[in-house]
């Protein structure tokens, strides 16, 4: 009968004992397996859930939007959706947006401040009157392509447009021409296409509306100068208006004094004189 021969290997840190039963080796690890399959299954758990935690803050949609990506781009389809205000909550990762055929009266300050990869917005067939100053602040280095035609907007201030660099189609509104809107447009990139489009409306001068901007800007007219023009006389007649009412009152000082003065003088010329009590006094003398 063979007996069992039974060697056993020294072991050192880092190496795997080893143990021999007739002639078969059995190897095993210095950890368990066990925990070994738990800590690797925690990470790869720990790290899809950041994953997925980002992706959700990144890709949230608006319930009221279609949001696609287009070769790696994303895109927000909001158009013909009955919107009266910019969502709020759209996608941080948003390349272009489509807002076009709704309902929004008003762009407020900061609307797309967290849109820092915002390329195209397309707002036009609104009914925008409104544009506050900070409208687009936050988009202004990344933004290629603006649209806010077809809608009713009649100016914007200066600051509205402040760094933008996109081209900007502004045609089919009811411009009020007068200095600021000539300010603001000596500072846009107008589409091209769209640019005779851009109609007074009304205007300071009355001769320049349902005419082009841009045709009446080219042709020398400075809005500006009248506008200065418009106050310089504004601020003559209100000069005028004080200076009259100043000369009106003292004319009426004056009268009024007069006639006091004169009422008092034939006051005094009623009194009797010094001589007259004089000689009435004598007479008395006499008599007694």
């Amino acid at each position: 009968m063979k007996s069992l021969h039974c060697s056993v290997a020294e072991t050192t840190p880092g190496r795997r004992e080893q143990l021999t039963y007739i002639g078969i080796n059995f190897a095993r690890p210095q950890m368990p397996r066990v925990s070994i399959m738990f800590n690797g299954f925690a990470l790869l758990w720990g790290f899809l859930s950041g994953i997925l935690l980002k992706n959700a803050s990144v890709m949230a949609c608006p319930s009221s939007c279609h949001c696609i990506e287009k070769n790696g781009l994303m895109v927000v389809q909001c158009m013909s959706r009955n919107l009266e205000k910019i969502p709020p909550d759209l996608p941080r990762d948003t390349v272009v947006l489509l807002l076009a055929a709704n309902h929004i009266t008003h762009i407020p300050n900061h609307a797309f401040r967290e849109l820092h990869y915002l390329q195209e917005l397309d707002l036009s067939d609104n009914d925008i009157e409104a544009v506050d100053m900070g409208a687009f602040q936050g988009v202004s280095d990344s933004l290629l392509m603006l649209d806010l035609s077809n809608n009713h907007i009649q100016s914007v201030p200066k600051e509205a447009f402040a760094r933008l660099r996109a081209k900007i189609s502004l045609s089919n509104n009811p411009w009020h021409c007068e200095c600021t809107l000539q300010e603001v447009l000596r500072e846009l990139r107008l589409d091209p296409e769209t640019v005779n489009e851009v109609i007074c409306h009304t205007s300071v001068q009355e001769e320049y509306a349902g005419k082009p901007v841009i045709q009446v800007l080219d042709s020398g007219i400075n809005f500006c100068n009248f506008h200065h023009k418009t106050t310089d006389v504004a601020m003559f007649v209100t000069m005028f208006g004080w200076f009259t009412m100043v000369i009106a009152y003292v004319i009426y000082y004056v009268r009024h004094n007069q006639e006091d003065a004169k009422r008092h003088l034939e006051y005094l010329k009623s009194l009797p004189s010094n001589s007259q009590i004089s000689k009435d006094f004598d007479t008395i003398s006499t008599v007694l």
